[in-house]
């Protein structure tokens, strides 16, 4: 009789070849350099992927979950058809790429107190891009080997939060909620990397600093800080 496939070695299996990807990037990452990763013979990687693609979607697809994957019915995952992946990825961000706070605010042409709302659109921002740090920066270490998903996620990903970003800070300007300046499309993506570098790749960090460990700490800075730059003198 053959073997039985461990369960959880699918879950591991997508676990290692994300911190390999992330080291190393798509292109020079080998099958050996994950079952090295994993602990497991090459041979072994092969029961459950059929290639490196399919591992590589599995793990873009999986990223940030904190529940083991389970196994699929069919093994070996197929390698994804072109355009499969794209595909998929797009669903996700589609899915998960929620702002309640924001769309609520763009929603009024005035703010009750903008002080508050801004706070809980930043920290609304920060928690979404912490939730996600590990496939956002999977995506942005493999880029230059995909670059139609690097284009979605410039669109659909990051330049849509822009996007909703510069619209409010354009609307509370013109509202006199917020202090004049001079180019809205600037403080926003100023606002979306203030929160991505603390959310996301401090955690990259070559030599992690403990003084930045607690997130509440890091995302009451942020929100914060954001929300004295926007306000400017304003009272």
């Amino acid at each position: 009789m053959p073997r039985p496939i461990p369960t959880d070695r699918f879950d591991a299996a997508i676990r290692a070849a994300t911190r390999v990807f992330l080291r190393q990037g798509y292109r020079r990452t080998q099958m050996a350099d994950i079952a090295d990763e994993l602990g497991v013979a090459k041979g072994t990687l092969y029961l459950y992927f059929e290639s490196k693609e399919a591992l590589f979607e599995q793990a873009l697809l999986h990223a940030d979950r904190s529940a083991a994957i389970p196994l699929p019915r069919e093994l070996p995952v197929p390698t994804p058809r072109a355009g499969a992946t794209l595909r998929k990825v797009r669903a996700r961000l589609a899915r998960e790429v929620q702002l309640p706070a924001l769309a609520a605010a763009l929603a009024k042409k005035r703010a009750r107190d903008t002080r508050v709302e801004i706070d809980t659109i930043v920290r609304e921002l920060f928690r979404l891009l912490a939730a996600h740090r590990i496939g956002i920066k999977l995506l942005d270490r493999c880029s230059p080997d995909f670059p139609e998903l690097a284009a979605l996620y410039s669109t659909g990903g990051r330049g849509g939060i822009m996007a909703l970003l510069e619209r409010y800070i354009r609307a509370r300007v013109a509202a006199k909620q917020l202090a004049p300046i001079a180019d809205p499309t600037i403080s926003a993506r100023i606002t979306l990397e203030i929160a991505a570098q603390w959310a996301i790749h401090r955690h990259w960090d070559p030599i992690p600093d403990p003084r930045f460990a607690d997130e509440a700490l890091i995302e009451d800075g942020v929100a914060l800080f954001v929300s004295r730059a926007l306000h400017g003198d304003l009272p």
